[in-house]
């Protein structure tokens, strides 16, 4: 029998003839998971107990800690279960709870950062305005936005798959399961899989980064009607941490997404590097990033 409508399992993916090196590569994996953890309780620590920090700019740098955290811990700890103890598979109903839990958040901190271009975008261009517009109630219902639009526009993914009967491979490209991966396992008709996930991605992380490109080219246009260089540098440089965290977002975002698309043919290794920059890089670089560029934050941890 080649298909089962309900497989029990998927195989998490290997690097053929790196086997030996699993122990050392999940060294290297933890290590940059401890730093992730450390520096997102760090930020959320020290926003709390500093009360100068709290504003909807540090509240929302809150909130893109905590979902860094929660994206890193639904996949790194299974990834390390999968290296340390050869634990290659995941069951079924695991796996598709984790794919939810993966693009759902990844759909929130795309909001998230959208309300962070927002925040630069009205204290740059309507400082007067920015406490009547931002206050904690408006970010406390913008986060609730971010959070019930993930779930809305990504809860149908799993369930879309959850009548698909499966080929008899279940290997899977990646160390942890992605709606892609696990769809082109399917031995029927996914087309509507294919469009509505194609679609939720561009009604959310599409439209989220038109949305924030648009914020910069009218805060862009405001920097260009000041008078001077210095005040330019000035008001540029309280932008620069966020757009270095929407590029960290981004790139890994649009490169898995290409070698998805087209790297079929690829090696095992390309696959499962992609995939763990997209899971561990913005969650290791937000809160360096902030803590370089934000000063009190800098003052706090030393």
């Amino acid at each position: 029998n080649s298909s089962d409508l309900s497989p029990s399992s998927f195989i998490l993916a290997s690097i053929p003839g790196l086997e030996a090196a699993h122990f050392w590569m999940a060294m290297v994996l933890c290590s940059v998971y401890i730093l992730a953890v450390a520096g997102n309780c760090a930020v959320l620590f020290i926003v709390k107990t500093e009360p100068s920090l709290h504003a909807p700019m540090y509240f929302f740098l809150c909130m893109l800690a905590a979902i860094d955290l929660a994206l890193s811990t639904s996949t790194v700890p299974r990834v390390l279960s999968f290296y340390w103890f050869n634990s290659r598979e995941i069951s079924f109903g695991s796996c598709l709870v984790q794919m939810f839990l993966i693009h759902t958040l990844s759909a929130i901190e795309s909001t998230v950062l959208l309300a962070m271009a927002v925040d630069r975008y009205v204290a740059i261009c309507h400082p007067l305005r920015y406490t009547a517009i931002l206050t904690n109630a408006a970010t406390a219902k913008i986060g609730l936005v971010a959070m019930a639009r993930g779930v809305l526009f990504f809860l149908p993914l799993p369930l879309l798959l959850l009548p698909l009967p499966f080929c008899s491979s279940r290997v899977l490209s990646h160390s942890f399961c992605l709606h892609q991966d696990v769809m082109n396992l399917a031995c029927a008709n996914t087309t509507p899989s294919v469009v509505y996930g194609l679609t939720a991605i561009l009604l959310v992380m599409g439209l989220d980064a038109i949305f924030i490109c648009l914020s910069y080219v009218l805060i862009l246009k405001a920097v260009l009607r000041l008078a001077s260089w210095k005040e330019r540098l000035k008001v540029v440089s309280t932008c620069v941490a966020h757009v270095c965290v929407v590029l960290a977002f981004y790139v890994p975002l649009i490169g898995l997404s290409v070698v998805h698309r087209f790297g079929k043919n690829l090696a095992p290794l390309v696959h499962i590097t992609m995939g763990n920059i997209y899971i561990l890089v913005p969650a290791v670089v937000n809160p360096i990033i902030y803590g370089v560029r934000t000063k009190q934050i800098q003052r706090r941890i030393l």
